[in-house]
């Protein structure tokens, strides 16, 4: 009785880490790559915040967590409607297994949704994905929001937002 109680209670656990991870094809806001013309700079080295450039290409691409949310909304909101769910089922049900599995089937479901629109905010979202050619020949990629504000060839910088984020910004000097 108790194996088949966790087998069923991994279910919506599962359902609802499956249906977290489509948004797993968006990329970090930050440094995404350097290139190696800078000793000690490696992959998404911090190395490559500050000094200027130019923009020599911009991608549009899918950007996680734009807004700071942590992105996984979805899990937590299944795994919270699957324990939901799973109460008011076998409730409902007079404590029935099955009743039991649809509530935490149906309340996996609902709370990923719904954590997932909860933290949409934050989740994935039309971002842009900067490379910028250093004074110094080192290429280094940033994966930031469009605002608008930099254009292929703009002479640009390197900052870090509050949050200590790498963006880049058009060099005002």
């Amino acid at each position: 009785m108790i194996g088949n109680w966790v087998r069923l209670s991994l279910l919506p656990l599962l359902l609802a880490a499956g249906l977290t991870a489509c948004e797993s094809g968006a990329v970090q806001p930050g440094i995404v790559s350097t290139s190696a013309a800078t000793p000690g700079a490696a992959n998404g080295s911090l190395a490559a915040v500050g000094g200027s450039g130019r923009v020599v290409s911009i991608n549009e691409i899918s950007l996680r967590g734009a807004g700071g949310g942590s992105g996984n909304g979805g899990l937590i909101g299944g795994m919270a409607g699957a324990a939901g769910g799973a109460a008011l089922g076998a409730a409902s049900s007079g404590y029935s297994v099955a009743g039991m599995l649809v509530g935490a089937l149906l309340g996996a479901v609902g709370g990923a949704i719904a954590g997932s629109i909860i933290d949409g905010d934050s989740g994935a979202g039309r971002g842009i994905e900067v490379v910028v050619q250093r004074d110094n020949g080192q290429k280094v990629t940033v994966a930031q929001r469009d605002d608008g504000d930099v254009q292929l060839g703009d002479r640009v910088r390197i900052v870090q937002d509050r949050q200590g984020v790498a963006k880049v910004v058009r060099d005002g000097s």
